[in-house]
């Protein structure tokens, strides 16, 4: 059995994570389906055996120092068993919204997985919720496929199990170690401050708490060829893409930004994994490296999809080239010595104010980590959930696997309605589905 050495930091992000958990849990949930009947596996025997063999039990929790630690020993496995009826992927929708909403105990010592599973015949959904500041989704990625392939689906071989560094380096590290990107991004903070007084800030009722919802779709393998082509196509990345696309969809929503003479343009915001500015292989490190990064633009009515994405592309080519979401580190630096003298009402304001964004994407492509990390092809669908928090009001979750995109849209229900986001999300896949057409021909 592992057991983890010493204790770890909490980073800036992991730290302002756990001030956001105090106002609305911070949760996010990760799925696959494993094509076995429930009956033949001892799941929750599977699920201890990847914990403990990574170290990933006894989690202690000190905020006050800022520090956390893996204790070890036996594995506390909460496992819940919900019956798929002639829908399991609605019982599996509504289960992800309410592990969103599900507080995880507030506890020095507590454990920050919650493990479901809802069965399908011959088959069955493994949900793993999780307290979103132990880790990234390529963390919990890595785990839930080994569990997974532990669990004989398809009898997908995965990589042998090890202990991990549970203890990654914080961004004060990064910023000795490579000291120019934080320049930059300190000398741009006014650029920054100045964008963000154009951004159209989204509404949310005064009525409402902090709760979020969850809807689902994915792109099929046409879709998903399309992106690719147009990507290549046009010199940007699908990520531009599916930033350009969310503006285009999110676009009518804010229609009332044209009447205005200050606030005229629409943000949206981009997650990135700064892993590599760490030099953390996922397959070896276990934790937090998350930043982000904001693009705005007026979206004026009529423009094509392909000009905004060329547009996007040269603002997130300059933010990735000079690492300016490193930024968002340093904001929330100083958002976190602020936070103590902020009221309540102010807190849950704070960056609804000074960040406006009215959406989010946050990628990850599980085939390529699987195979990295030394598994097969997998043979199984995937998709997750990730909070909304303060940050955006409405996030894409994109996930590729199988080389289909699953896309888990959660979204705050102070700023959107069922329908507002069932809107969105037709005008995005309308999109998507015109550069289906576009690959149609040129084949």
């Amino acid at each position: 059995m592992a057991v983890a050495a010493g204790s770890g930091r909490l980073n800036l992000f992991q730290r302002m994570m756990l001030r956001w958990r105090d106002m609305h849990p911070y949760n996010a949930v990760h799925v696959v389906r494993v094509r076995r009947p429930l009956a033949e596996v001892p799941v929750a025997e599977r699920i201890a055996r990847a914990l403990e063999a990574r170290g990933l039990t006894g989690l202690t929790l000190d905020r006050p120092r800022r520090r956390y630690r893996y204790a070890g020993g036996p594995a506390e496995v909460a496992l819940e068993v919900l019956p798929g009826g002639s829908d399991p992927l609605a019982v599996v929708r509504d289960e992800i919204e309410r592990q969103l909403n599900l507080p995880f105990p507030d506890a020095p010592r507590h454990n920050p997985f919650r493990f479901f599973v809802v069965t399908a015949g011959d088959a069955f959904h493994l949900g793993l919720a999780y307290d979103h500041f132990i880790a990234g989704g390529e963390s919990i990625a890595l785990l839930l496929n080994a569990i997974a392939a532990a669990c004989g689906g398809d009898a997908v071989a995965g990589p042998e199990a090890s202990a991990l560094d549970l203890y990654p380096a914080t961004y004060r590290g990064l910023a000795t170690r490579r000291p120019a990107p934080f320049l930059r991004g300190l000398a741009g903070v006014p650029d920054a401050v100045a964008r963000s007084r154009r951004s159209f800030r989204p509404r949310y009722r005064a009525d409402a708490g902090a709760d979020v919802a969850f809807a689902y779709f994915r792109l099929d393998a046409a879709q998903l060829a399309g992106l690719r082509r147009a990507s290549a196509d046009w010199g940007v990345t699908i990520n531009d893409l599916f930033l350009a696309g969310l503006l285009l969809a999110l676009d009518p929503l804010a229609a009332g930004r044209r009447q205005r003479r200050r606030r005229t343009e629409l943000g949206v915001a981009s997650i990135v994994n700064a892993r590599e500015d760490f030099g953390a292989e996922p397959q070896r490190v276990f934790g937090q490296f998350l930043a982000s990064f904001s693009v705005l633009h007026p979206v004026p009515e009529g423009i094509a999809l392909r000009e905004l994405a060329r547009d996007v592309h040269a603002c997130t080519a300059r933010i990735r080239r000079d690492r300016l979401y490193l930024q968002t580190i340093m904001a929330l630096g100083l958002a976190g010595l602020m936070w103590p003298f902020l009221s309540e009402r102010r807190r849950a304001g704070f960056f609804g104010k000074y960040h406006p964004v009215w959406g989010g994407v946050t990628p990850l492509n599980v085939d390529t980590l699987w195979r990295r990390s030394g598994g097969s092809e997998l043979s199984w669908e995937y998709f997750r959930a990730v909070p909304t928090g303060p940050l955006s009001p409405l996030v894409f979750a994109v996930t590729t696997a199988r080389d289909t995109l699953h896309v888990g849209v959660t979204y705050r229900t102070a700023a959107f309605s069922p329908a507002m986001v069932d809107e969105v999300t037709g005008r995005f896949l309308r999109s998507v589905d015109a550069l289906k057409e576009v690959v149609c021909r040129a084949a």
